[in-house]
């Protein structure tokens, strides 16, 4: 399926499956960057991400990948910081001095870390059925989310004064949360947050099937 934009560039190939936080990651930039793009469907449950051509753009056989006019790329933090570097506002996404180039990393860190290992975890046993420590994912997940709450007190934004690559990486499976049976409820800065980034132009949820409108 293809996404077409107004931009002097050939469509990004997004290799990816559309209920995967992590490619929503790299789906969001695209739209907000305006970048022409089209999706890949893996069929992971029939090994499609560790067919050897696969292996060749994502060697650790994981999604999302991409193939920009040859460039490939895997993991969902170094491609939306390649696509804000090469087609959009590198300052407005990454940081425009050292202080928020720092809370931006943090935040990418974070989300490879506490948030994968906490509402990302916790919505793989849920709606994928995966094998891992429901509780110990959704206690990470709490943990989280009271510091998150924290940290947005009197903020709008996770790491500066505007959207940036922190709130992008953040987003997908924060907003998700709930169908992990983490619940928000008591997390009204961060729910004010998330609908903030829902607000943004070009903004686009995650996928519930390959048929995106």
């Amino acid at each position: 399926m293809s996404h077409t934009r107004d931009h002097s560039h050939a469509p990004v190939r997004l290799y990816w499956t559309p209920k995967s936080g992590h490619c929503h990651r790299v789906q969001l930039m695209l739209s907000l960057l305006a970048i022409p793009y089209e999706t890949v469907d893996l069929d992971m449950a029939k090994g499609a991400h560790k067919a050897p051509d696969y292996l060749s753009i994502s060697p650790l056989g994981q999604v999302p990948a991409i193939d920009d006019a040859g460039f490939t790329l895997s993991d969902s933090n170094a491609i939306i910081t390649y696509l804000a570097e090469r087609y959009g506002d590198a300052d407005l996404w990454t940081g425009r001095d050292p202080f928020e180039k720092a809370e931006v990393q943090r935040w990418l860190s974070i989300a490879a870390g506490e948030i994968a290992r906490g509402p990302a975890a916790a919505r793989l046993v849920t709606v994928f059925g995966a094998s891992l420590d429901h509780a110990a994912a959704k206690a990470i997940a709490q943990t989280l989310l009271g510091m998150m709450e924290a940290h947005l007190d009197g903020r709008e934004w996770l790491a500066a004064d505007r959207p940036t690559l922190a709130d992008i990486a953040a987003y997908s499976y924060v907003a998700h949360a709930p169908e992990g049976g983490v619940s928000l409820a008591d997390a009204p800065n961060v729910r004010a947050w998330l609908a903030r980034v829902e607000a943004l132009p070009d903004f686009v949820g995650m996928a519930r099937s390959p048929d995106l409108t």
